[in-house]
């Protein structure tokens, strides 16, 4: 689903044509050739950091499942920390617009 969820999202299209042109060289070579190497480049890194972080929550995941102790710090702190931006939300909420 969420390889679907990518290839119809016209953000990444939007992002293919607009950044990967600038980085074309029309005098290095056939430009549909370099287009599809920096796509490339560009998926690999994307693939690579993605796997990076998959990896490193599989770590966390593991570890506060054998620590019970720490799961419930890292419950409290993250639900703290919820409620603080919460409740900062609510104290800066700017006011509502007046009609001219």
């Amino acid at each position: 689903m969420g390889l679907l969820t990518n290839l119809l999202n016209p953000k990444v299209a939007i992002l293919y044509l607009a950044l990967i042109p600038q980085f074309i060289d029309p005098s290095a070579g056939s430009i549909v050739a370099q287009g599809f190497q920096l796509g490339a480049i560009q998926i690999l890194v994307g693939v690579a950091v993605n796997g990076a972080i998959i990896v490193a929550a599989g770590w966390v995941a593991t570890f506060l499942q054998r620590k019970p102790a720490w799961m419930r710090w890292q419950k409290w702190v993250t639900g703290t920390l919820l409620g603080a931006i919460g409740v900062k939300l609510a104290i800066d909420a700017p006011a509502p617009a007046v009609a001219p």
